[in-house]
């Protein structure tokens, strides 16, 4: 009965998410119970992520957590909410159990804070809820900072991250076409799981460098109807080709434009390696 159960799915880590799982860390010995992937693809739902889950993983223990267990949610989709208290309690004889205060779990997400609260006394835990943290007037959630992410509010999104939201994946060969203006690129295709930026130019840092992101079909010069993700890291001259890269996204500069011909596009990219540096 020395244990604490953080309980949620715990996507991003941001600022309520850390507030809640301090929480716990803080009292004692800490196990989070959290899933495999997101129940929404359980239901055949349509989902991304805001970070890679092991990402998110990896921040939860750096806060203090000494375990994570992921369920199968399909193990357990089915499973009555007293059901599921009572299955977690004869496993693990939590002293106290922590969520989130729109904490759902059981079969029609029947289960509530109150719930929890209530089983409380029958199997002698202790109920913590967090209450929500508010930014702006609105709740500090998963959803709400996705939907800052989807209209290129990135400032704001990474104020209540935390951290910086980021893209990653391989760098690919392009048309080495920047190669030829001055300012050669780093090419990612956008990872398909997370969350998705709206087309536009972005102020990055890819390690300690500071660089200028285009995502988007490239209008001027692409000939294709793929989306691209293509960096130009400033005063970095690594070969990059085969090797994933993180490029972090500071802010959005410009909505994406066509030029009428690359010398147009090289001023304005000198433009956008300007307010980078800002």
């Amino acid at each position: 009965m020395d244990t604490n159960l953080v309980l949620g799915f715990f996507d991003g880590i941001h600022i309520a998410h850390r507030e809640l799982i301090r929480s716990a860390v803080k009292s004692g010995k800490t196990i989070l119970i959290t899933f495999k992937e997101s129940p929404a693809i359980f239901f055949k739902k349509p989902y991304k992520y805001i970070y890679p889950r092991e990402y998110s993983l990896n921040k939860i223990k750096d806060i203090g957590v000494k375990e994570i267990l992921e369920f199968d949610f399909s193990q357990i989709a089915g499973m009555a909410a007293e059901d599921y208290i009572k299955f977690i309690v004869d496993k693990f004889s939590p002293k106290a159990i922590y969520t989130g205060f729109n904490h759902t779990f059981g079969a029609n997400k029947s289960g509530t804070p109150e719930l929890l609260k209530k089983m409380g006394k029958k199997y002698n835990y202790k109920y913590n809820c967090i209450p929500p943290i508010e930014d702006n007037g609105e709740i500090v959630s998963s959803s709400l900072i996705k939907t800052l992410i989807k209209a290129g509010n990135i400032e704001r999104a990474n104020r209540l991250l935390g951290t910086n939201f980021f893209i990653e994946n391989i760098v690919e060969e392009g048309a080495k076409i920047g190669r030829t203006i001055g300012f050669p690129t780093a090419n990612i295709n956008y990872p398909e799981n997370i969350i998705e930026l709206p087309f536009g130019v972005y102020s990055i840092k890819y390690n300690e460098y500071s660089g200028v992101l285009n995502w988007g079909m490239r209008p001027t010069v692409n000939n294709t109807l793929k989306p691209i993700a293509e960096a130009h890291i400033i005063d970095f001259n690594e070969n990059l080709y085969g090797k994933k890269v993180r490029l972090e996204v500071i802010k959005k500069i410009r909505d994406e434009k066509k030029f009428k011909n690359l010398d147009e596009l090289k001023a304005q990219i000198d433009k956008d390696i300007k307010k980078c540096l800002e």
